[in-house]
């Protein structure tokens, strides 16, 4: 069944008994680059919980993970167990996941599927490696809660909000570890959006012209930023993306 149909017989139903869709969402985003701007570690994972008008979120989770790149698919496996927690803490009625698989229920995906899907031998190799551990916490979701966990990727606005959250958390991670260690980061941010910090938060507002309203954000409440200059800038080695250049204040 598509995410179309999945998501009206949800959304009919729920209307008919006046109620919301409500929709938990994950993604991991925001990396730091190499002296040639490409991306070594990722940095944060968030898991947000969106309503209507599905705009921002309603209750998020975030942590950091700083994981390596070149392992990043296993990543998801963070990513399931924060839409678990956050699940249990505030109700919803469906959770998506950062998987573009054609929005299929993780309970109804099986190795033999992947030679169906238009994805590399690379990548169904690390969906084989993570796929016993991510059904299994999808499957405690559904047992416990009745919740359904659909792998629909970037499709997902609600997975753009997680996106965009994990981004909004990851400067305030990476400035952490700029002031621990007393030196110079550059984070490479999620496609397409603008940072922005005002009253004691960091904003991610999207970009694409259909998601002008979208964003997501962190509160830095220990006053993190107030300690970093950050320079933003351009990618050069990848059009569409920003960087950031954060330092402490005693590094000119």
């Amino acid at each position: 069944m598509s995410i179309e149909a999945v998501e009206l017989n949800s959304f009919e139903t729920l209307t008919r008994r006046g109620e919301k869709l409500k929709i938990i969402a994950a993604d991991s985003s925001t990396a730091i680059l190499n002296s040639n701007f490409e991306p070594t570690t990722l940095v944060a994972t968030a898991a947000v919980l969106v309503e209507p008008p599905y705009r921002e979120p309603k209750l998020s989770l975030a942590k950091p993970i700083f994981a390596n790149v070149a392992t990043s698919n296993e990543v998801i496996i963070h990513e399931a167990e924060l839409c678990s927690e956050l699940l249990n803490k505030a109700e919803a009625n469906v959770i998506h996941l950062d998987m573009s698989l054609g929005a299929v229920s993780l309970e109804q995906l099986s190795p033999i599927q992947f030679s169906n899907m238009k994805i590399s031998s690379k990548a169904k190799s690390n969906l084989i490696k993570i796929l016993p551990k991510v059904r299994k916490i999808a499957g405690e979701m559904r047992q416990k809660h009745g919740v359904e966990v659909l792998a629909i990727g970037k499709e997902s606005i609600p997975v753009r909000v997680a996106e965009l959250t994990a981004g909004a958390h990851a400067i305030l991670y990476a400035a952490e570890k700029v002031l621990k260690k007393n030196e110079t980061l550059v984070l490479g941010l999620p496609s397409k959006c603008q940072p922005r910090i005002a009253e004691g938060k960091i904003y991610f507002h999207s970009l694409v012209a259909a998601e002008h309203d979208v964003l997501g954000y962190a509160d830095d409440s220990e006053g993190i930023l107030k300690k970093v200059n950050i320079t933003e800038m351009l990618n050069p080695s990848a059009r569409g993306f920003r960087a950031l250049k954060i330092a402490p204040k005693n590094i000119e």
